[in-house]
């Protein structure tokens, strides 16, 4: 390149990897995967999508755990801008879909500023996929017309803005992402604004995985069980009537405890 030369800018995918099980990544997704010259990956995807990079592909780990990021959202935001400036092919690999509590609104929003060219690819999200999972369908004809996603996740410094009376009253089947630590919060602002302490309850520990753990109760009882079995995150909650449902149509968990057993006699 001569002295002086301007560098044609590079691209942008904000990619969902989907809830942790790999193969129900889009093919489009794992398309800029195998496209990419970077990819700047969370803590939360199978890094078994990261062998369909090149070999050349430069690999950087933004994983967040809370109180301790590797990568701060400032830092990524810079890193995106700086790598498509370099005329390189990014992409930002994120567990879920990029615009469920993935911060790719932020992400997005920075490329704007900055003028790069983006595309955002959405990922199957864990309330959907992980409820599937475990047997729970999040609407059904007799029981559920509504789903809410809420995030058990407070921004640091924040009062709790979400409103629990709405959700009480008006909405069928909640699924709450990262809730786990603040469940038995959450019961009870949803017991105190209306909802029934004996409306069914679940809670699905890294689902779609082969670590997959699910528990059910109601909603006096979800909390203490959950801490009794000391499910921890990454853990999706799901509330309403249609957790009544796993207890016919669960297969996934039935799958791996039959494979488990046929290794053990094998």
């Amino acid at each position: 390149m001569h002295e002086g030369a301007e560098t044609t800018m590079g691209k942008v995918y904000l990619v969902g990897a989907g809830p942790g099980d790999p193969e129900l990544i889009t093919v489009k997704g794992l398309t800029c995967i195998q496209r990419a010259d970077v990819i700047l990956y969370d803590r939360l995807i199978n890094e078994e999508l990261l062998s369909y990079a090149k070999p050349d592909a430069e690999l950087i780990f933004c994983g967040k755990l809370p109180g301790c990021h590797a990568m701060q959202q400032e830092t990524i935001n810079r890193a995106l801008v700086l790598h498509a400036k370099k005329g390189k092919t990014v992409v930002r690999l994120k567990g879920g879909d990029p615009f469920v509590f993935g911060r790719g609104g932020e992400e997005a929003e920075a490329l704007v500023k900055h003028g790069i060219e983006f595309e955002i690819v959405p990922g199957v999200t864990s309330a959907i996929a992980a409820a599937a999972y475990a047997g729970i369908p999040v609407t059904h004809r007799e029981f559920s017309s509504s789903v809410a996603f809420v995030t058990g996740h407070r921004r640091e410094g924040s009062g709790d803005e979400i409103q629990w009376e709405s959700l009480a009253k008006g909405i069928d089947t909640i699924a709450i992402y990262m809730g786990i630590q603040r469940l038995s919060s959450i019961c009870g602002q949803l017991m105190k604004y209306g909802k029934s302490p004996e409306t069914p309850a679940a809670v699905i520990e890294w689902g779609t995985t082969s670590a997959q753990r699910t528990v059910t109760g109601t909603l006096a009882t979800i909390a203490e069980i959950a801490a009794n079995e000391q499910m921890r995150n990454p853990s999706m909650v799901i509330i309403g009537e249609v957790v009544r449902l796993r207890a016919n149509i669960q297969w996934y968990e039935r799958l791996l405890w039959s494979s488990a057993a046929a290794g053990a006699t094998s």
